[in-house]
């Protein structure tokens, strides 16, 4: 595992706070697709900028980069030699994205856009809410595509708090 994608179901997933954990562990850089996609204000980055960003990272001998955007899950895949998918349920994933904007309301995340600061509104949840299950099904379909992509490529699905941490225990005892 030297070059990693981790995706998750939808935001509040904990594919942010899994990225660090497992960059801690295996010594390489993780990079936030929020950070490439919003500049300040929430302006989103046109897809030329966006992807050329991703470019210069999947170009490296080792990464983990955190995050959705279907629009460039191909060319992430394409150079990931692991991807982690996240599917923890909707309630854990409703209650994270609150806590978030709870902790860090009127500051921008560290894994965010500069001048991005934490926000909640009606319309995110409402989209978590209404996309979780429809996404649930689209991913199941996306990492056997990923798989087909390249057979030795390693598809891992952590599906709950406790294979999170199993996972991650696991590292530590191989390290």
């Amino acid at each position: 595992m030297k070059r990693i994608m981790v995706m998750g179901i939808s935001a509040g997933a904990g594919k942010s706070t899994f990225a660090r954990h497992l960059g801690d562990r295996l010594n390489i850089s993780v990079y936030h697709l929020d950070a490439f996609y919003w500049k300040p204000g929430w302006i989103e980055a046109g897809l030329p900028e966006f992807k050329s960003k991703q470019k210069e990272v999947v170009g490296r001998d080792s990464w983990i980069i955190e995050g959705n955007y279907s629009s460039t899950y191909d060319l992430r895949a394409s150079h990931a030699d692991t991807i982690i998918y996240l599917e923890l349920p909707l309630l854990l994933c409703l209650y994270r994205v609150s806590k978030r904007w709870w902790i860090h309301r009127g500051k921008t995340r560290a894994d965010m856009g500069e001048g991005c600061e934490e926000k909640l509104d009606f319309e995110f949840i409402k989209f978590i809410v209404t996309t979780y299950y429809s996404r649930k099904k689209k991913m199941k379909k996306r990492l056997e595509a990923f798989q087909s992509m390249s057979p030795d490529k390693k598809i891992i699905a952590l599906k709950s708090r406790k294979e999170i941490r199993v996972f991650l225990k696991c590292l530590d005892s191989e390290g």
